[in-house]
This record gives structure tokens, sequence and C-alpha cells, in this order.
């Protein structure tokens, strides 16, 4: 049985899983293939690459929206996620896009993305998966907002990345032939973050909310080091919540973080074992 185990000493994000996937084998043109069978193919590009973080050479996976943003070079990682009834120009939940003054947005709801994923050309595994990740942000996002699951909208650069994120997870997580998935316990950083409610302490509303029953490790890092989109990979991916289990290790992959810090590398580090 083939195992994968998430040890996430620096918090997990949609982008630092992708790219760690990739570094452990995953195949690029594969990801880029399976992709573009969803109805997105006008709206970004990805770029890959290597790059070198407090000594650790890792990758980097970036969605580039082809309306000039580029999304995971931001402050972190996060999506705007947020009540469709409330004005675009404020009361955005999360804190990863910037409004950026010219540009029109639109919004896609939770039915809209859900409607997307079923009707993909997709395996039954990956919409699953990515159906299941989806399904559990949007109930936080709901939660919190004091909306339905159905009437949560995403954001326009969000919503593009999230999809992305997640659903490119779920078909490297098919190609690699994973089983069973294991984590280490969630850091979530430490220290407020500016959004555009306000300022809010780490973890920001909807991570906490999605991190319910998942074991949060303690972190003095002053930064948001788990998103809510890597929040939602590991609440429900994860079958165990451990320190590294037994296994014969096959492959490691380390995916980089787009924050960096003085003494810490910021990376995501997956280990492919099977079951000793």
């Amino acid at each position: 049985m083939k195992i994968l185990y998430l040890d996430c000493f620096s918090g997990i994000s949609g982008d630092m899983t992708i790219g760690a996937l990739l570094d452990a084998g995953g195949d690029f043109s594969h990801l880029q293939k399976e992709l573009q069978k969803l109805p997105l193919q006008d709206e970004y590009e990805l770029k890959v690459h290597k790059i070198v973080k407090n000594g650790i050479t890792s990758t980097k996976f970036d969605v580039i929206l082809k309306n000039g943003k580029h999304v995971h070079s931001r402050h972190g990682h996060s999506k705007h996620i947020h009540k469709h009834s409330r004005d675009h120009d404020h009361k955005h939940h999360h804190h990863d896009e910037h409004d950026h003054p010219g540009h029109t947005h639109h919004h896609r709801s939770y039915r809209d993305i859900v409607k997307m994923i079923q009707e993909a050309d997709l395996s039954e595994k990956v919409k699953s998966i990515a159906l299941r990740i989806f399904k559990k942000i949007g109930e936080a996002e709901g939660c919190i907002h004091g909306v339905p699951l159905g009437d949560v909208h995403f954001h326009e650069v969000g919503a593009v990345d999230s999809i992305i994120d997640i659903v490119g997870t779920a078909i490297l997580i098919e190609e690699l032939d994973i089983d069973d998935i294991k984590s280490a316990p969630v850091p979530t950083g430490s220290g407020k973050i500016h959004i555009d409610h306000g300022i809010y302490p780490v973890p920001a509303p909807a991570t906490l909310e999605i991190l319910r029953g998942v074991p949060i490790a303690q972190s003095d890092l002053k930064a948001e080091l788990t998103t809510p989109t890597g929040a939602a990979f590991a609440a429900v991916l994860a079958n165990e919540f451990c320190d590294l289990p037994s296994m014969k290790v096959m492959k490691v992959g380390y995916g980089a973080g787009t924050k960096t810090f003085p003494d810490h590398p910021n990376v995501l580090r997956i280990i492919l074992g099977e079951q000793a």
C-alpha cells in the first residue's frame, strides 16, 4: 500500500501541495492535460520552476491569470470567498488577493464550481476528491458568513486559483497511485494578518473553522502558514495525524511557499512510501 505523508512543518497551502507532488514525481504534462478538461484554459497559465528555500531545492508552482494577475506570488496563498450579496469593494473574507482598481470582477458560486467539476471529463476519483475539498471550504465559509453552502460565492481570482489547486492536487494524487494519506499536526503560524474586514489573528477564521477536529501544531513564526485550501487538504484527505509512520521511503518532494523566512525553510515536505 502506497502512503503519502504530509510533513507540514511550515504549514500547507494549495500551491505548496502541488509543488511537492510534482517534486516527488508527479507529471506536469499530465497535470496540464487533465486540467484542460475544465472550461478555464483561456483564463490562466501554469508556471513551475525550481527554487532554493533556505538551502532546500524545492518546486514552486504558480497560477498566472491571463488578465495579468500572478496569483501565488502575492502575500500568501489564500483565496477570496465571500457572501454574494456583499459588494466586491468591501466585506471580502480572505486575504491573499487585493482589489485591483480598473478591473471588473466576477464571481463563481459554489454551485457553479460543483457543476463545472461534475461535468468535466475527469475520473470519478478526481471528481470525488475535489468535490469533498470544495465542500469543506464552502461549509466553513458559509459558517463564518452565516449563509447556506449554496450561497457561498468565490471571487473571480480566488475561484480560478482554488479550482486549479484543488483539482490539480486530486489529479496528482490519482496519478501517483496513493492509497493512504497521513499528516503531521498542522501549524497555522501566529501573529495577525490584514484582511478586508480588518486586522485578524492567525489562523484566519475560515482556516480555523476548517481545522475543527484536526491537531494544530504550535508555531512561533509571525506569519500565516496554513491557508484555507491547505487546511482543507489536511482535514479532508488525511486519515491520521501522527509522526512519520513506519514505511519504506520511495520518494520525497518539496513544494515551495511564497514567503521566505530568515531561519526557516518555507516548504511542504511530502514523503511517499510503501507500508512497512
